[in-house]
């Protein structure tokens, strides 16, 4: 294995037995075992898995509930065998899976944390030193001469994510820990994942959160009935994560569609443009769009987003996120849009994929990939994606 791969992973299957017979007792378990051989099922739950990552790599994984996904994590985590392939890492691994393993209960938080910390590989006098860390980051100050039976699931998480993140590891395992505690304490959950990024820490993320998979990772993959589906970008695999889950309609949008459009079709768009415009006296985008309801639909959302050339995602928004709620879309009813964008753009080439959406944004009714396309020229070009304009001043003193 390359030194500059932290995991590597060759053909992993795995399967589980599904015995279908009930064995009461020790005499049955032995004479038995013939019988209930022919009665059993084989769950395939992984089916050949490749892939390698990188050191200071963040990797997500994503998939439906039972498309293989903790079983994944496990495997590479070492709590699982493969039935097949192997599992091959560089560097201390930590899982973040099972947060609160080894927590007992009838202890009180804070012989929690001298516990957890000895499992962690700490000694007391390093665990007394980032003591009052730890209970910050939990929030729990007020809590940690109780017992742990006394706290809700939520306080106990918060506990174990904080002295998780106290682990020294080169690579981390994350399984959707981050679910959990109010909203500041998930934007420290957050706050953390970027201190990772930019300290190069290798990191698979297991997640249902395409906006995390879209934010932090450099790569993903998508897993489907226990195969990979999908891998490469983070926007390509969270769109067709997104889509996975939206069923096609027999009715309005016939089979000749082109792939990169799909939805319910409950309202689509007819006409979508950008054309320039002056904004404050700089200069702007004007992103057009009409759409058509075929069927009444209750607070529709509409949004935008706009990537570059390598298919990286710039900006977008929508209608519910800069709060301007739409009650009611009427069967045979048309709606024209205008979304006013300062050209921030780098010189280059950009597709726009406008979005509807209903069901406070769980159901898609028209996703409409690189709907249409512009160009931007400038003349001051910088290496970086956006490139807005800017003014420098400065005052030059005389020497004296």
């Amino acid at each position: 294995m390359s030194d500059e791969i932290a995991i590597q992973v060759e053909n992993v299957s795995k399967d589980f037995v599904l015995p279908h017979e009930k064995v009461s007792s020790v005499k049955g378990l032995f004479t038995g075992a013939t019988k209930r051989q022919k009665g059993n099922d084989i769950q395939h739950a992984l089916h050949e898995i490749g892939f390698e990552v990188k050191h200071g790599e963040f990797f997500g994984i994503v998939g439906r509930n039972g498309s293989g996904k903790s079983t994944l994590l496990k495997i590479l985590a070492g709590i699982y065998q493969p039935t097949a392939g192997r599992v091959q890492t560089h560097g201390k691994l930590v899982p973040f899976i099972e947060l609160g393993v080894g927590f007992n209960p009838e202890l009180t938080g804070r012989e929690n944390v001298f516990l957890n910390g000895a499992m962690l590989g700490f000694s007391h006098k390093e665990i007394a030193a980032m003591y009052n860390e730890i209970v910050n980051f939990a929030e729990l100050e007020r809590f940690m001469d109780q017992k742990l039976k006394n706290y809700s699931s939520g306080m106990q998480v918060r506990l174990a994510f904080s002295m998780a993140t106290r682990a020294q590891a080169d690579i981390l395992l994350v399984d959707e820990v981050l679910a959990v505690g109010d909203a500041d304490f998930q934007r420290k959950c957050f706050d953390y994942f970027r201190q990772l990024k930019k300290n190069k820490k290798t990191v698979i993320l297991v997640t249902h959160d395409m906006g995390a998979v879209r934010e932090y990772c450099d790569r993903a993959i998508m897993l489907e009935k226990s195969e990979i589906v999908a891998h490469g970008l983070p926007s390509k695999v969270a769109t067709e994560y997104t889509r996975m889950f939206m069923e096609q309609s027999e009715s309005g949008r016939g089979n000749d569609r082109d792939e990169k459009r799909w939805g319910d079709g409950v309202i689509t768009y007819t006409d979508v443009r950008v054309t320039p415009k002056q904004l404050k006296g700089s200069q702007a985008l004007n992103i057009k769009l009409t759409a058509v309801a075929k069927e009444t639909v209750e607070r529709p959302i509409f949004g935008f987003l706009i990537k570059n050339a390598a298919f990286t995602n710039i900006l977008g928004s929508n209608s519910q996120i800069i709060r301007q709620r739409i009650d009611q879309l009427a069967a045979g009813q048309s709606i024209d849009m205008e979304w006013t964008v300062p050209n921030i753009f780098n010189d280059g080439h950009y597709y726009v994929d406008p979005a509807i959406s209903y069901k406070n944004g769980s159901q898609i009714a028209d996703w409409w990939e690189e709907a249409t396309e512009f160009t931007v020229f400038k003349e001051d070009k910088t290496p970086y994606i956006v490139n807005p304009d800017l003014e420098f001043n400065y005052t030059l003193e005389q020497p004296k």
